[in-house]
């Protein structure tokens, strides 16, 4: 007669399947939040509480089960030395990375390859399904410019454009309202007109949910229009930023970084970043010093408006309005958020000189999680677009001969040196002698990489851009120049597009086979190993949500491939416990008790498990690491489905088992698929 499990043992796994199924209850509201949130909704409305709704982490898709637009490039390296060609492309794959980018594409991929003599970009961007419009976008040739500050005032609207644009808003405010009417009329149906009237399209795909905003945020005006108003309720007004309508909601609310408002005085000297002035570092440091002793708040400002070397201190007293971390250099930081309120600071040194600091106040940045509609509304920047910061100088990266790692010989800081040709040292020569005291912004590819501020003007054609930077980033930050200034003309050889209908079929035809699959398993696992088949079915869906959970975390792109790899590790998943229940009835038919007969099982079918598993991780590896973006997502899959197929089958399957094995079973042995050879 077997032995009664042991009280401790017998606590320790349920103690464990308790654990088990709290991880499979947050995994599976991770994958399908829904269920969470509309549960929650009920009970906010029935008693006066607020639970939020749960993490919502959208599933990555792939470009062929998303739709978009596959591209493969030819680029020319004719006119590239041999031993630049290899920098030259990976300078391109970034900026065209960087490029497509800034157009809001979701997870595009950009890759380089070489066949023989010849050097291919592929890139694939996900939901542009327009061919051309993906086309224009990466464009044939990186571009690198050299602008000066714009004084330019920006063009007035016409009559016309300020009569479309009242007339535009009208109507938006309209269709606002009405939204608002049916929303306060029917607060259940609100999800419902989210997907009817809302215009801002990543919010629309997540029902209305704008995630956490605060000040500094995208919706940091919408966030201050919300500021004070309670968690849960609909806001019976229509909301009007500069961009749209809100009708809007707060899900919940917290407590986010902290903010402080602080004023400084600033004393710099010659050699410090972005100043002009002509005293030595000790001069400034005795002149600090002398003005520490004299500071207090109530005579703060005034010092400032009349010490201070910062530019435009005489107008705003040194006031820095409310910043939150990382908006200032670290040094800088570091002594005013660890100062105490109403004070004054000791001296801080920066890069830029000498400072004292007033700590006006501080404060908790309250975050809002917000469900709106969302109607777009016109402003005077859909017409006439705000006056640009830079404008050209004519000087870009034609006349660019050559840019460099290089040190400085005094630090040994790492800085990129610029060599122009003739025409653009003559150029750069003007630029310079024209902007003295200003800064001169180096651009690649149209975003501002590098603003220096010009000392003198340069004559010789040479110049460095300095910024404390490693050795890898001035490096790549050469690279970059360097592929904007080179001739690498790229050419379109291959375009193919998959619609987005395309890609909901292809998904919901995998996802068809993949429950047929999970099926069939689950009868022939019952039918034939009876209880431990039941169990290892339950175990395959704690399998299933967990790895979709994981995906998500990760979070791994999934592609048509990478549901082949996930559909496949299911059946590897019930290999393990196929061998596991083999030997499972064999040691039963040897008279051994059950309990000893599983954890015997289990010990003996381990080695097999572990050295199947681990030639097929094995295999995974090098296909992710020697194959295409296809092959990857087909061997990420299956390698973390193997993975977890190990945890599945060794873990949650015993578990399982020795749960029952702890009830008085002998009677029903017949249910393990084998009876004692005595009793046979």
């Amino acid at each position: 007669m077997p032995r009664p499990i042991q009280g401790s043992k017998r606590n320790y796994i349920r103690i464990t399947v308790a654990i088990l199924v709290v991880l499979f209850l947050a995994a599976g509201f991770l994958d399908y939040p829904a269920v969470w949130d509309k549960t929650a909704q009920k009970i906010n409305s029935i008693i006066p509480i607020s639970i939020p709704n749960f993490f919502n982490i959208p599933f990555r898709l792939g470009l062929d089960l998303q739709g978009g637009t596959h591209l493969v490039y030819l680029a020319n390296m004719a006119q590239i030395p041999e031993d630049d060609r290899e920098d030259a492309l990976q300078g391109v794959r970034d900026v065209i990375e960087r490029r497509v980018n800034a157009f809001g594409v979701a997870e595009p991929v950009v890759q380089t390859s070489r066949v023989g003599d010849s050097y291919r970009l592929i890139v694939e961007l996900a939901g542009v399904s327009d061919v051309n419009e993906a086309i224009n976008m990466i464009g044939q040739t990186p571009i690198l410019e050299f602008k000066e500050e714009n004084d330019e005032p920006a063009r007035e609207l016409t009559p016309e454009e300020q009569q479309e644009m009242t007339q535009y808003n009208e109507t938006a405010m309209s269709r606002a309202a009405e939204a608002l009417r049916k929303a306060l009329e029917n607060p259940d149906s609100f999800i419902d007109l989210v997907r009817e009237y809302s215009e801002h399209e990543l919010s629309k795909a997540r029902d209305g949910d704008l995630g956490w905003i605060g000040p500094g945020t995208e919706f940091s005006d919408l966030h201050s229009l919300l500021d004070g108003k309670e968690a849960g309720a609909l806001v019976d007004t229509v909301l009007e930023t500069p961009s749209y309508y809100f009708i809007a909601k707060i899900n919940d609310q917290r407590e986010g970084e902290t903010e402080v408002w602080a004023s400084h005085l600033l004393i710099c000297y010659d050699g410090a970043a972005s100043c002009e002035s002509a005293l030595s570092k000790e001069e400034a440091r005795a002149k600090i010093e002398e003005l520490k002793s004299q500071a207090a708040p109530e005579n703060f400002e005034d010092s400032v408006k009349e010490n201070s070397t910062e530019p435009g201190a005489a107008e705003r007293g040194g006031d820095l309005g409310w910043f939150g971390r990382g908006q200032m250099i670290e040094a800088f930081e570091n002594a005013v958020f660890s100062q105490q309120t109403g004070t004054i600071s000791d001296i801080v040194e920066t890069e830029f000189g000498f400072h004292l600091i007033y700590k006006k106040d501080e404060k908790k940045i309250i975050e809002l999680n917000p469900c709106v509609i969302a109607i777009r509304k016109k402003a005077e920047t859909d017409y006439v677009p705000p006056a640009d910061e830079w404008k050209n100088t004519g000087l870009s990266g034609k006349e660019l001969a050559k840019a460099q790692l290089q040190f400085d010989p005094n630090t040994n800081e790492p800085m990129v040196g610029l060599e122009f040709n003739d025409q653009g040292k003559d150029l750069f020569a003007q630029i310079t002698e024209k902007n003295v005291g200003k800064p001169v912004a180096i651009f690649l590819d149209g975003q501002a990489i590098s603003v220096p501020v010009v000392n003198e003007a340069i004559k010789e054609g040479k110049a460095v851009i300095t910024g404390q930077f490693s050795i890898a980033e001035a490096k790549l930050l050469a690279q970059r120049l360097n592929a904007g200034a080179l001739p690498v003309p790229i050419d379109i050889i291959s375009e193919q597009t998959v619609g987005p209908a395309l890609g909901s079929v292809s998904l919901q035809k995998s996802l068809i086979a993949g429950l047929i699959g999970f099926a069939l398993v689950a009868i022939f696992m019952i039918f034939y190993y009876r209880l431990p088949g039941l169990l290892a079915v339950l175990a395959l869906c704690f399998y299933v949500v967990f790895i979709l959970a994981l995906f998500k975390l990760i979070p791994v792109t999934l592609t048509l491939a990478g549901l082949a790899g996930l559909i496949l590790s299911i059946g590897m998943a019930v290999d393990a416990n196929i061998l596991i229940f083999e030997r499972l009835k064999e040691e039963i038919r040897s008279g051994r008790p059950l309990m000893s007969a599983i954890d015997e099982g289990f010990s003996r079918a381990w080695n097999s498990i572990r050295d199947a598993n681990v030639t097929t991780l094995i295999a995974c590896l090098i296909l992710f690491w020697f194959s295409s973006s296809v092959i990857k997502g087909f061997a990420l899959t299956l390698g973390i489905g193997v993975l977890m197929s190990m945890l599945s089958a060794i873990t949650v399957t015993r578990v399982f088992l020795k749960l029952i094995a702890a009830w008085r079973v002998k009677e029903a042995i017949w249910l393990f698929g084998a009876k004692p050879e005595e009793e046979a």
